[in-house]
């Protein structure tokens, strides 16, 4: 009997340990180098300017907005709140013509209210991104 209900509560423990760790892999952003380069001598950090081009989706695979119809690169300052926190984490550290997947869980992106008309609520971001150039923070 005793051996029973050892058996009980730490099956109830484990379910609740895999349960907790799914929900929390939802909320984390997710990092996936698509193309490597090589030589690497700068690699993006905070206050950097960034110039690149992206294409962003929602998991379902609908695109929402991409830079490269237009071929005109997106330019902005890394870290500085101009961007989602998901790409002020997850363009950290990147190589000029690096290729990077991001998943971006809604909280690191839009949030419970999203970018209407174009992406719900609570919705989970996917983006390539592809950076062309960096300009660093000393040079401005």
């Amino acid at each position: 009997m005793r051996l029973s209900w050892v058996l009980t509560v730490l099956s109830t423990c484990l379910s609740t340990l895999v349960t907790a760790t799914g929900a929390e892999s939802k909320w984390k952003l997710q990092i996936g180098v698509k193309k490597w380069v090589g030589h690497c001598p700068i690699k993006s950090q905070k206050g950097d300017v960034l110039q690149l081009h992206y294409t962003g989706k929602l998991e379902d695979g609908t695109e929402f907005d991409s830079s490269l119809p237009q071929n005109q690169p997106f330019v902005f300052s890394l870290g500085t709140g101009k961007v989602t926190k998901g790409w002020d984490q997850g363009l950290l550290e990147m190589c000029e013509g690096e290729m990077q997947k991001l998943v971006i869980p809604s909280e690191l992106g839009y949030g419970a209210w999203g970018a209407p008309a174009k992406i719900p609520g609570g919705a989970t971001l996917v983006f390539e991104v592809e950076l062309l150039k960096i300009k660093q923070h000393s040079e401005l």
